[in-house]
C-alpha cells in the first residue's frame, strides 16, 4: 500500500534532516542528489523545515551560480540546547552543547563524602545551572545523566543500590524539579558503548561488546546496531560472572568472587604491586609480565562473553582499557584466541575518559531531535 501524502512528507523531512545533520550544510541541489527526490519535492520540504525553525539559510555555495540554488541550508543549532553529565561516585563532569552537539561550555567538580547528600545534590545542580548560564543558554531542552548502577527499564530510573551514594538517585529528582527540561538517566557503560559505536573504536561494527574496566566492572551489549539492556536492565553485569581464580562465588548482594575480583581497579593495582610496579603508572609502563598476567585475567571474562554472544569484537573501555591501550588489547586478543574457537577482535577504547560524556551528549541530541523533528504519522 502506497504511503499517504502526509506520511511521505514526514519520511522525506526526516531524511533531509538526517542528511543536514550528518553531511550539512547542503544546497537544495545537493539534497536532491542525496535523497533522490524531485526538485519541487525538495523545495517544498526545505520550506516546511524552515517554517518549523529547524532549518535556516547558513550561507551560499561558491561552487554554484548565485541564486536560490546556491543557498546553503543547515540545522538551526540554537533551536535547542543540551546537557550531558558523567556522574561518578566522587565527581561530576558536564557539557552544555547546541542541537548539533557542538560544545558551548564544560565544567567538573569533585564530590567528596564530606559534602553530605543534600549539599552534594545542590552542588551538582548548581554547577549545571552556572555552566549553562556561562554559555548564554537560558533553557535546556534535553539533559542526559550517565551514572553507575542499573536503570529500571519500566521507569527509566536509577535503581537502588547499596554501592552508590544516596545523592546519585536524588540528583535526578532535583534536576527534574529545577530544570524545565527532559531529564533522562542511563548506565555509564551503555553510554560509553553508544559513543564508541558512533564516534569511537566500534564505528565499523553493528555487533560488539564493550568491557568497562574501572572501579567497577561491567559490559554493554550492542547487537545488530541496537543497545540491549535485558529484561531488568542488567544485561552486561559481568562483575557477577563466576570465574576461576577467585576467592569463591559471587552472591545476589555482592560481586566478590565474580569477575569483578579479577578485573576491577583495585585488583589491577594489587596485581601491579605483585610485579613490583607503582600502581599509578603500571598500565603505561610497558612491563610485559604484568600486562601478560592482566591480559590472562581479562581474557577469562571476554571468553565468557564470546562463547555466549559471539560478538566478533570486544572493546576494552574504562580506565584500564584506556591506559592499557592497543598493547593490552592485543595481549587480551591473543589470550582469548587460546580460550575460545570463536574469532574475536579486541580493541582499545578510542575515547578514553570522555566516552561516557560523549555518549550522554549523543543521547541528549537524539532525545531532542526525536522531540523536535517531524514524526512519521501513525497509520
Amino acid at each position: 500500500m502506497a504511503a499517504s501524502p502526509s506520511t511521505a512528507r514526514a519520511i522525506n523531512d526526516r531524511l533531509a534532516l538526517r542528511l543536514l545533520q550528518d553531511e550539512g550544510p547542503l544546497t537544495a541541489t545537493q539534497l536532491k542528489t542525496l535523497t533522490g527526490l524531485s526538485r519541487p519535492t525538495v523545495a517544498d520540504l526545505v520550506e516546511r523545515l524552515r517554517g518549523s525553525g529547524l532549518v535556516r539559510v547558513v550561507g551560499e555555495s561558491g561552487a554554484e551560480r548565485r541564486g536560490p540554488n546556491a543557498k546553503l541550508y543547515g540545522i538551526a543549532a540554537d533551536r535547542a540546547h543540551l546537557a550531558a553529565l558523567d556522574v561518578r561516585t566522587d565527581s561530576v563532569a558536564l557539557t552544555v552543547a547546541d542541537l548539533l552537539g557542538t560544545t558551548l561550555a564544560e565544567a567538573s567538580a569533585p564530590m567528596g563524602g564530606e559534602d553530605g547528600t543534600g549539599p552534594a545534590v545542590e552542588k551538582a545542580v548548581s554547577l549545571l545551572e552556572r555552566t549553562a548560564k556561562s554559555a548564554g543558554v537560558e533553557q535546556l531542552h534535553s539533559v542526559v545523566v550517565g551514572a553507575p548502577g542499573l536503570i529500571d527499564p519500566a521507569t527509566g530510573e536509577l535503581r537502588d543500590s547499596s554501592g552508590l551514594p544516596e545523592w546519585h538517585r536524588r540528583l535526578m529528582a532535583a534536576l527534574q524539579e529545577r530544570l524545565p527540561a527532559n531529564v533522562l538517566v542511563e548506565n555509564e557503560t551503555n553510554l560509553a558503548a553508544v559513543a564508541e559505536q558512533r564516534v569511537g573504536a566500534a564505528r565499523d561494527r553493528d555487533t560488539f561488546v564493550l568491557l568497562w574496566l574501572g572501579q567497577g566492572v561491567g559490559a554493554a551489549v550492542v547487537l545488530d546496531g541496537r543497545l540491549r539492556r535485558g529484561a531488568s536492565g542488567g544485561a552486561g553485569e559481568l562483575g557477577f560472572l563466576p570465574v576461576p581464580g577467585t576467592s569463591g562465588l559471587p552472591s545476589a548482594t555482592g560481586c566478590d568472587g565474580g569477575f569483578h575480583e579479577l578485573a576491577c581497579a583495585a585488583a589491577v593495582e594489587a596485581l601491579a604491586v605483585q610485579h613490583g610496579l607503582d600502581p599509578a603508572g603500571a598500565l603505561g609502563s610497558g612491563h610485559g609480565p604484568f600486562l601478560d598476567a592482566l591480559a590472562r585475567r581479562l581474557a577469562v571474562g571476554a571468553a565468557a562473553v564470546a562463547s555466549v554472544l559471539d560478538p566478533g569484537c570486544v572493546v576494552l573501555g574504562g580506565r584500564t582499557g584506556h591506559l592499557g591501550g592497543p598493547g593490552l588489547a592485543a595481549r587480551v586478543e591473543a589470550e582469548l584466541a587460546v580460550l575460545s574457537p570463536l574469532r574475536t577482535e579486541v580493541r582499545a577504547t578510542a575515547l578514553g575518559d570522555t566516552a561516557v560524556l560523549r555518549g550522554a551528549l549523543l543521547a541528549a541530541r537524539d532525545a531532542a531531535q526525536t522531540a523536535l523533528f517531524p514524526q512519521e504519522p501513525s497509520p
